[in-house]
């Protein structure tokens, strides 16, 4: 074998070209080095060639953990709402998988975000921890049951499954794996143990009575027993299924259908709070909805919020004196964030419904699940959806849950003659707050496209529930209960006043008395709205300030 030699020239030409890429690199861009020194919103921080100090070091660990805090209160208030609905029916005496009732209707009384006094409401607060729960519900309702996390489980009544004839739901705890009937239940597996079920049914002739009859004739709450109704005996003759007895066995093989109502609480001028804290005990709140409920119930981005924070399943929620005092500032912000938001949206969120006016509903940009906008419905009934944004209206979510209380794809849908429609007014017409010793006015067109009823509420800024004042029902409507129905004008238009006195030569249904020294805000209801709502032909007046 010869040799390899390797010469001089031949080693430069090898090791020459190496040396001039290194001669030639480019210096580090400046865009991707850290100064020893940087200015920032949270004060100077500082770095000895790119290793933060101590006291930057600190520094970032509070605003960290403000910001984490921040945003478990406006990204996930709708458990601590959850939460407090639960809280305020048991400090009430109202057990879960019982019921609470206002047969006299709502009044201001009780502190419910946004609730109405137009409407029988009926509610109640179901737990699956011991198994499966049947619920058997009023015909002609509207009802919604959502989860601890404010996620749509079903509707009932006139926009569920059953469409206003009654209906069995049955609903499973989230790792139920036992038997599930063949037929006869709307069945639904919770994502949580508990879940919150809120029912309306309209008046009869103007009269809560028969309605109020009906509800506590029909709504029943009882544990399933597998094998009974809906699992046919054939089935369990083949081995598929279990075969149940009725409890006193006084026919052969019968169903489990218990005969008895559930148990009512009257809620009619009952005083309880369901609205969440705004101070530090918020994330108690929050922290026991986390250790009740399973893993994996809501969006994990969500709860990497929370267990920043430490709030973690499993695991004590036990802050030291700093991390109070940094979450007791991050629900001050997180307030003021959410309240900002409904009180003042910037029209580049979308949220007004009108051009150039201050009625407001974001859900129509969202949709009710934050993300897509409602789909659009003929008038034959065509569903055309809108395509997915990808992304979620996390204001409009903020905005929702703090000032609002449940969320179904029922109410902010596009079909006409069913369900509800909302619009908010915070500001009069030139854009001031709702001043209580001041009076206001607004105009209704002719033909409000309302094929059942509608109606304003005033609510108070503070607890955004109804506002408290002599009148009980701060409400005034087309409906003549609780208060007389509103008269129109010659021309078929409707004016409605709101201000701390009666107006001279206004009639009491025209009339919502207001308070001075209380801000309010109110919501304008078209129950079974018409295509002039959805086209935008119809318009209420903005309104106006008249005095004060």
């Amino acid at each position: 074998m010869r040799p390899i030699l390797i010469t001089t020239a031949v080693c430069a030409a090898l090791i020459l070209p190496r040396l001039a890429v290194a001669q030639t690199a480019p210096a580090i861009p400046p865009s991707i080095t850290t100064p020893d020194r940087v200015e920032s919103s949270i004060g100077p921080l500082d770095y000895k060639d790119g290793a933060p100090s101590k006291e930057t070091a600190a520094k970032v660990y509070d605003y960290l953990d403000l910001m984490h805090g921040v945003e478990a209160f406006v990204n996930a208030y709708q458990g601590a709402s959850v939460a407090a609905i639960f809280k305020g029916m048991e400090d009430a005496g109202v057990p879960n998988n019982t019921a609470l009732i206002f047969s006299e209707l709502m009044d201001a009384k009780s502190l419910f975000l946004t609730a109405n006094a137009d409407t029988v409401y009926f509610w109640v607060n179901l737990d699956v921890t011991q198994g499966p729960i049947v619920v058997e519900t009023p015909p002609l309702s509207l009802g919604v049951i959502d989860d601890m996390w404010f996620q749509w489980v079903t509707d009932f009544g006139l926009p569920g499954p059953d469409r206003g004839e009654g209906g069995r739901y049955l609903f499973l705890p989230p790792d139920y794996k036992g038997e599930v009937p063949d037929s006869g239940y709307f069945v639904q597996k919770m994502r949580t143990t508990r879940a919150t079920m809120l029912g309306r049914s309209f008046l009869e002739d103007n009269d809560p009575k028969p309605v109020v009859a009906q509800i506590k004739k029909t709504l029943k709450v009882y544990p399933y027993l597998p094998g009974g109704y809906g699992t046919s005996i054939g089935a369990a003759l083949q081995g598929q299924a279990t075969l149940a007895r009725t409890p006193d066995h006084k026919l052969d093989w019968a169903f489990l259908r218990p005969q008895e109502p559930v148990r009512f609480t009257e809620g009619s001028g009952k005083v309880m709070n369901t609205v969440p804290p705004n101070d530090f005990s918020y994330f108690e709140m929050l922290n026991d909805v986390v250790q009740k409920e399973p893993v994996g119930a809501l969006d994990p981005e969500i709860m990497g919020s929370l267990a920043a924070v430490g709030i973690v399943k499993g695991k004590p929620f036990n802050p030291d004196e700093r991390m109070k005092r940094i979450l007791t500032d991050a629900a001050a912000i997180g307030t003021a964030a959410a309240r900002t938001l409904n009180w003042s949206s910037r029209p580049s969120e979308g949220g007004y419904y009108y051009s150039n006016s201050a009625w407001f509903n974001p859900l129509f940009v969202s949709g009710y699940n934050f993300e897509t906008p409602p789909p659009q419905v003929s008038a034959d009934g065509t569903i055309t959806p809108y395509p997915p944004t990808g992304a979620r209206t996390l204001n409009v979510r903020t905005t929702m849950f703090f000032a609002y209380t449940f969320i179904t794809p029922a109410m902010i849908m596009r079909l006409t003659d069913i369900g509800s429609q909302y619009l908010v007014s915070f500001v009069d017409s030139r854009g001031g707050y709702f001043d209580g010793g001041k009076t206001y006015k607004v105009t209704l067109p002719p033909n409000v496209p309302a094929g059942k009823f509608w109606s304003f509420t005033v609510y108070d800024n503070q607890t955004r529930s109804m506002l408290d004042t002599p009148q009980r029902y701060p409400r005034a409507g087309s409906q003549s209960y609780p208060t007389p129905a509103a008269e129109p004008n010659a021309d078929g238009s409707t004016t409605v006043y709101f201000g701390p006195r009666q107006p001279e030569g206004v009639a009491r249904g025209n009339w919502i008395q207001t308070m001075p020294g209380k801000g309010w805000n109110t919501i304008l209801r078209l129950y079974s709205p018409l295509e002039p709502f959805f086209t935008k032909q119809w318009r209420p007046s903005e309104i106006e300030l008249v005095a004060g």
